[in-house]
């Protein structure tokens, strides 16, 4: 008795259902050609796409999706075709060969490759709306990571470089590269991000005259096939390059530059979902460096009025202090008798060795570079009473004895910082708190003869658990 041959009904369903699993879009087609040659025992599927750019298949080898296997001799073998369609588009063509024994494929093959070709048209749509969401979700996120660290980070060097380089992870670019406009009507490369040899294309120039130059410097973007051969690129790198995106980094009708992202010569050409989501990325990253500038900007400006504060108390507090001083030494000089002479004295020299004290303190602080940290345990002190000035409503005197810099090292430095830091914060919590005095000594000499640095904070307020008002805080660690 003849076996009678299996229904096809399953493995349709079977091969329907590999093809409306798969969420990627080359396992998608994968699946649509192998499951074609199972259905009709063709020796031979491929899938031939209509448009290799549009389907994000260009330069990955995968234009046309075949089963594994030696083709068959050209005209010897039946063929059948049948195309696939993605809602309104042609996306591309299934074509088997290579029936066993040169057999015809049959009305019912093409039927039931019509229904294969049917969900493989749903499917490849689900796999690109898919990929598009994938897209758009990491290009957001890059986005939103550029923001949040042009935000943070300092100086207008690290912005540019961090804008290039994750933009070029993000478009798979061979390089990333920011270009500003020169005097002479051109564009520089000034930043460039890359694996290979980032260094070789600073200052690399588009020259004036460039039909390209046109359009960046009007703020429109400029999409190029291959780098190496437009006649439009005048860089000494062009030759590196294919495909590329130049965009104009542009916020508020300032244009700040151009955002450069070309790939290697021979490699996958843009798609117009890339070029649209680099194009958003671009206008987004413009406006978080200018965002940035202005922060900037806001700190040197938070800078100076800090310095201009310092100069009122140098004029409030040391040169009123002078001037009593002198005041003092010219009533003692007029006193009929010198009794009380020494005293006064005494107490003139100790006010003027605290003014040279608050005129270093002073001069140090306008001498620390405004973009730069504070270095040493001077600095350090200093930014931790200029940061309680905004809680405290007035600036802390402050005052240091002795080589503080030299003298003390970095762990007993951190240690005295964290002291003062709570006795601070202890002071600012206060009512009535209007005067802070913060000082700094070494060496100073413990009961038992110890070297050590000694931190004595004393402020007045309500509160105090000695003498019913005011705070004193004395602090000491050995050298």
């Amino acid at each position: 008795m003849t076996a009678r041959p299996a229904p096809r009904l399953p493995r349709l369903l079977e091969a329907l259902l590999g093809v409306g699993t798969d969420l990627d879009l080359r396992g998608v087609l994968q699946h649509i050609v192998d499951g074609a040659a199972e259905l009709t025992g063709a020796g031979r599927a491929a899938l031939v796409v209509a448009d290799p750019r549009e389907s994000g298949l260009a330069g990955s080898g995968l234009a046309e999706i075949r089963t594994p296997g030696p083709d068959p001799a050209p005209g010897t073998a039946p063929q059948l075709r049948v195309p696939i369609r993605v809602g309104d588009e042609e996306f591309g063509e299934l074509r088997l060969t290579g029936r066993p024994g040169a057999a015809p494929f049959t009305v019912e093959d093409e039927q039931l490759l019509r229904v294969l070709a049917t969900q493989a048209g749903v499917s490849i749509g689900n796999a690109r709306l898919y990929e598009t969401a994938r897209q758009r979700e990491r290009w957001i996120e890059g986005a939103a990571a550029v923001t949040t660290a042009l935000l943070t980070e300092e100086g207008a060097g690290d912005a540019l470089t961090t804008v290039a380089e994750r933009a070029r992870l993000l478009a798979g670019a061979s390089a990333g590269v920011i270009l500003h406009p020169t005097a002479e009507g051109g564009m520089s490369i000034v930043t460039a991000s890359s694996p290979d040899d980032p260094d070789g294309m600073l200052g690399a120039t588009i020259t004036p005259g460039s039909p390209v130059l046109e359009q960046l410097l009007g703020g429109e973007p400029v999409f190029i096939e291959d780098s190496a051969t437009d006649p439009r690129m005048t860089t000494h790198v062009r030759h590196r390059f294919g495909p590329s995106m130049m965009l104009p980094l542009q916020a508020g009708g300032r244009l700040i530059g151009t955002l450069a992202l070309p790939r290697r010569r021979g490699g996958r050409p843009y798609t117009d979902l890339e070029r649209l989501l680099a194009t958003q990325f671009a206008s987004q990253a413009a406006l978080a460096l200018v965002l940035a500038d202005a922060r900037r900007g806001r700190e040197r400006l938070a800078v100076y009025e800090d310095r201009d504060r310092i100069a009122r108390d140098l004029h409030d507090l040391v040169v009123q202090r002078l001037f009593a001083t002198g005041m003092m030494l010219e009533s003692t000089r007029r006193r009929p008798g010198a009794d009380d002479v020494s005293d006064i004295l005494g107490r003139a020299v100790d006010e003027l060795r605290s003014t040279v004290g608050e005129v270093r303190t002073t001069i140090f602080a306008l001498q620390q570079p405004p973009a730069d940290p504070p270095t040493g345990l001077r600095g350090r002190v200093l930014r931790e009473t200029a940061s309680a000035a905004a809680r405290l409503g007035f600036a802390p005197s402050t005052h240091f004895a002795g080589a503080v810099d030299t003298r003390v090292p970095d762990r007993v430095a951190d240690r005295l910082l964290t002291a003062l830091r709570d006795a601070l914060a202890d002071a600012s919590a206060r009512p009535g708190v209007s005067r802070v005095e913060v000082t700094v000594e070494t060496p100073a000499r413990s009961p038992d003869g110890r070297d050590g640095v000694r931190l004595r904070v004393v402020g007045d307020g309500e509160g105090g658990p000695e003498e019913g008002r005011g705070t004193t805080v004395t602090w000491w660690a050995p050298l």
